[in-house]
């Protein structure tokens, strides 16, 4: 007891006090300590899943027999929400094109003399066509697709010791399932977030900090020629370390460039373009570097963690696959690896690139607007 006396009366209990009561009386840090710890911790929880589910399955099926509807069921019915049949495509093509866009992970082709050769007691031979990009999940979606056959063939009942369902597998654009093709194009995209927004957010509020934002004001420089000549610059170095993953990624992780190196930069810029909008839209609303960094901790974490770099986004809960279309980062992530791994062009990616031209557009203006208020 007396020891516990001796520190409340202490000089030490008396600063403590002091101390918890300003934490108290600043309303924004307490904001800061309670709402995005829990909303990040809410979407780790949910969008961090390793388990693969709703994977997008194609089916071509030539046969169209009750067998070959069977097989189709035990693929999309007896899963457990592993595999949804997305689409039904008359041709081999189309499927084919589909997985390259990658709208869809695997796809499925049956034969037209399915039924025929299972009535003759003969091997009957299936094609599967997986997208190896993410090869963790490739492999998986293998190990499942096996798993089912090898029930289907069960069910069969055939005297034969060789399978009457054959599978003739092909894994697209990564055939050695090489996870680092997967997470490198991704954290391309995490790096380039977290460098552009905390960079011009920084450099933005040191300069408010230190008192040259008002010498700004005093020059006879126009307010688009201060914006531009800040902005210009940290594009132009930004641009350099786009071009130094590339090569870091090329060299020693192998990560193959299949596609138009012209297209990937440009739409690379476009994404920097996004990054230094919400870099100045946070140094128009912290007074500090510290503040700007714990709000820019708040904004990336949740968009890395929605946009498909780490985790994929067909495994997470429904409501964050739809807020994940609002997520630039996503749109980036999918352009690099189609870039990237399988050479895709703007004929495939339009949508993504409009939506990463939306963003630049829409969150640098209201950044730049609020960031020209300033300066009047």
């Amino acid at each position: 007891m007396n020891f516990i006396n001796k520190i409340l009366n202490s000089r030490f209990w008396a600063l403590a006090i002091k101390e918890i009561n300003q934490i108290l009386r600043d309303k924004s840090l307490i904001f800061f300590l309670l709402f995005p710890p829990t909303i990040q911790l809410l979407i780790y929880g949910f969008a961090l899943n390793p388990d693969v589910q709703n994977l997008k399955l194609g089916i071509v099926d030539y046969a169209r027999t009750n067998e070959s509807q069977e097989l189709v069921f035990a693929l999309t019915e007896k899963t457990d929400n592993i595999f949804i049949a997305d689409r039904y495509f008359l041709k081999e093509e189309e499927l084919s094109e589909r997985v390259r866009e990658g709208k869809l992970t695997v796809g499925v082709v049956i034969p037209p003399d399915f039924q025929r050769k299972i009535s003759q007691d003969r091997t009957a031979e299936i094609q599967v066509f997986i997208d190896g990009v993410d090869a963790n999940t490739a492999g998986i979606a293998s190990g499942y697709i096996n798993q089912i056959i090898e029930q289907y063939n069960r069910n069969l009942e055939s005297d034969r010791l060789e399978p009457l369902v054959d599978l003739q597998t092909t894994f697209l654009y990564n055939p050695g399932l090489i996870s680092s093709w997967f997470f490198v194009p991704g954290m391309m995209g995490v790096i380039f977030t977290l460098i552009s927004s905390l960079v011009s957010a920084g450099t933005v509020v040191r300069e408010k900090d230190s008192g040259t934002l008002e010498q700004l004001l005093m020059t006879p420089a126009e307010a688009w020629e201060i914006l531009l000549a800040k902005i210009v610059p940290l594009f132009v170095l930004l641009m350099g370390d786009v071009l130094l993953a590339v090569v870091v990624g090329s060299v020693v992780f192998r990560v193959p460039f299949q596609g138009n190196f012209l297209l990937f930069l440009v739409l690379s810029g476009l994404y920097i373009f996004v990054g230094i909008g919400i870099g100045i839209m946070l140094a128009t609303i912290s007074r500090t570097q510290q503040q700007a960094f714990l709000i820019s901790f708040f904004i990336n974490l949740p968009l890395i963690q929605l946009s498909g770099a780490i985790a994929p986004v067909e495994s997470m809960p429904t409501i964050f696959q739809y807020l994940s279309f609002v997520n630039p980062l996503r749109h980036y992530v999918a352009i690099v690896r189609g870039i990237l791994l399988k050479g895709i062009g703007l004929g495939a990616l339009w949508q993504h690139a409009i939506a990463l031209l939306f963003f630049a557009v829409i969150i640098l203006s209201v950044s730049i607007s609020r960031f020209r208020r300033q300066l009047v």
